[in-house]
């Protein structure tokens, strides 16, 4: 029995994109996931609890990602999905033909695999203020396996 080998399958459940969290917990400007999508808060109504028990939230939040409006409603007693949303810096290196960029990060390494935002104004401002040979410092926000640029600012000329 002991000389057999034990072959065990590992499998990402995704539950480290994501932590429970009380439906009545969670209030405007935080973070919750509706219809498997990381959501930032908007706005939180609770209703009173009725005949049959449970006061219920109904929340109105916008994807992170999309900017699409998504609602839900859930028993404030009940858990929910919170995204773990992380915002990290990188310096612009290039923009390539096929619409990557090329980022630095904080131990020197590049980082190539991120697109282009698909904001016309943050997409205008990147290409102009590159082209003019300024420094540029782009946030990036990432939640649940997905990464999108949301933010830029200009350090200067070179």
């Amino acid at each position: 029995m002991s000389d057999e080998e034990h072959h065990f399958e590992s499998s990402d459940a995704g539950a480290s994109k994501t932590y429970p969290q009380q439906a009545g917990n969670i209030r405007k400007g935080g973070y919750i996931v509706i219809k498997g999508r990381p959501c930032k808060v908007v706005e939180v109504s609770t209703s009173k609890t009725g005949k049959h028990g449970h006061a219920k939230c109904h929340f109105v939040a916008i994807d992170i990602f999309t900017s699409k409006k998504l609602e839900d409603i859930v028993p404030s007693s009940h858990n929910c999905d919170v995204p773990h949303v992380n915002r990290t810096d990188y310096q612009l290196i290039d923009i390539s033909e096929d619409g990557f960029v090329s980022l630095l990060t904080d131990n020197g390494s590049t980082k190539d695999d991120l697109k282009l935002p698909t904001d016309e104004a943050l997409l205008t401002q990147l290409k102009t203020g590159f082209e003019e040979g300024k420094d540029i410092v782009v946030s990036v926000m990432s939640a649940m396996g997905e990464e999108q640029m949301c933010a830029l600012k200009e350090v200067g000329p070179k």
